[in-house]
């Protein structure tokens, strides 16, 4: 960007802007659509053209609808219908992207009125936006309609609606439209893969990548990024290993998402060296807060404390900024070492660094103090805390209370988790359970019948071997 400003500088000064179109362009498409470029910087030099086109309005619209704050491009879009410019089908595309990346129906329902007012609505890849639209915007029913009304069908299409009813959980339905198909792409197949995974199905994603594979479909990366979390979630460590070879057979890509994926696949199989090796990979350094975190997180889970600590060291020597997550893993950390000082310093750094504790944040300081014995300054926390405690907050005390030996504030946090969830029957038994150590069997007794008058059953332990 500073280069471009240069150059931009010097067609100003010359005299040139006035008479390169084509020069024009290109700093309005590099600084709006390029990850280098600033969009800010686009929409400011969009407003000082003397006679911007429909195609330069979206471009800067696309910019906007492309970042983490969509709504600016509704903001040029009014600004654009102001100024006396008509959309057109590009421009109802990116405006229909963003309110689904914004996950806003009502304002999607106002582009889809902009969409029919100005006749586009036959326009078979704005259809498609609509139905990945409506999906987003969790009503996949509207996305039905869309899609039953279209004349014709395109791959997009299929794809846009197999994709919806996987967002929104329906697995059974993203099948049924995927067995419908009258082609499918690797696109396709990757959306009903990522449906099983994201509803918990992982073995059945894994089959479904076989299958996949059978055909001669090429798996892309985001085929690889939900195969490598069905991986994580089971444990499968050689299957994991399978796909970083065939990650590397394939020729793909290893991107920073895809790399991400491999380093959580590794440190959840317990394959922590492999993670690392994987995390360090590109020596060019192209890193993101997700996979630090990733791997911050993956040593805190097997005890690596001092290592955890020491690559947050490392990680505060770059220009990456740590968010609401880094801190979490860290606080992790600071409660496998009994660090208690070090966890207070990263729980105070997130208001410090403009970050608001989340109930998380709350349960994981509580863990820490509960497993060091400091039991009144946890329940002292909880009494402080802004909002109300979570279960998680609270059950993180009990077994600190139960594995110190103070059954009097055991009771009162159990009986406070017992009116936080009362229809959760484990809430009732960890009660028992802490009265039964104390051998006070009345109690313990009692406890266990009012679990009964609720009608509520403990689920029956099961063991693999």
């Amino acid at each position: 960007m500073s280069e471009l400003k240069q150059i931009h500088a010097l067609l100003l000064t010359s005299g040139l802007h006035k008479q390169s179109l084509f020069a024009s362009s290109k700093i309005l498409s590099f600084s709006a659509l390029s990850h280098l470029g600033n969009v800010d910087y686009s929409f400011r030099f969009l407003s000082q053209l003397s006679s911007p086109t429909t195609f330069d309005w979206n471009t800067v619209i696309r910019g906007y609808s492309k970042t983490r704050n969509p709504n600016r491009s509704i903001s040029v879009f009014v600004r654009m219908s102001k100024d006396g410019f008509t959309p057109d089908q590009f421009t109802c595309l990116f405006l229909t992207k963003a309110s689904a990346s914004l996950l806003h129906r009502k304002l999607g329902e106002t582009v889809h009125a902009v969409i029919a007012k100005h006749g586009y609505e036959s326009d078979i890849f704005i259809q498609s936006s609509l139905i990945h639209m409506y999906a987003s915007c969790g009503d996949i029913q509207y996305a039905r309609k869309v899609f039953d009304k279209m004349t014709q069908r395109n791959l997009v299409s299929w794809t846009a609606m197999l994709d919806g009813y996987a967002k929104c959980g329906d697995v059974k339905s993203a099948r049924e439209v995927f067995e419908l198909m009258p082609e499918r792409d690797v696109v396709s197949w990757s959306s009903l893969i990522d449906g099983y995974v994201k509803a918990g199905d992982y073995s059945e994603a894994l089959a479904l990548f076989e299958r996949m594979r059978a055909v001669d479909i090429k798996a892309n990366e985001v085929t690889m990024v939900s195969i490598l979390c069905a991986c994580a979630h089971l444990g499968e460590l050689e299957r994991g290993r399978l796909m970083h070879n065939y990650v590397v057979e394939n020729g793909l890509a290893l991107s920073l998402a895809l790399r991400t994926s491999l380093v959580d696949m590794y440190a959840k199989c317990g394959a922590i060296v492999e993670a690392l090796d994987v995390f360090r990979e590109d020596s060019m350094g192209n890193m993101d807060v997700l996979i630090w975190n990733t791997m911050i997180g993956g040593l805190a889970r097997h005890g690596l404390v001092k290592e955890a600590l020491d690559l947050f060291k490392e990680m505060q020597m770059t220009p990456i900024v740590p968010d609401e997550i880094t801190y979490l893993c860290l606080l992790s950390t600071c409660a496998h070492g009994g660090l208690v000082d070090e966890a207070w310093y990263f729980f105070e750094c997130l208001n410090k660094n403009g970050m608001t504790p989340k109930s998380e944040h709350y349960a994981c300081m509580v863990d820490v103090l509960a497993r060091a014995g400091r039991l009144e300054e946890a329940f002292q926390f909880i009494c402080k805390m802004p909002t109300k405690p979570t279960a998680e907050t609270l059950g993180a005390l009990l077994s600190g209370c139960i594995n110190h030996g103070k059954l009097d504030l055991a009771e009162i946090v159990g009986k406070k988790l017992i009116e936080v969830e009362p229809d959760h029957y484990g809430r009732y038994v960890g009660l028992s359970n802490a009265y039964a150590i104390f051998e006070r069997w009345d109690d313990a007794r009692i406890t266990r019948q009012a679990m009964d008058k609720r009608g509520l059953k403990k689920s029956s332990g099961l063991s693999f071997v």
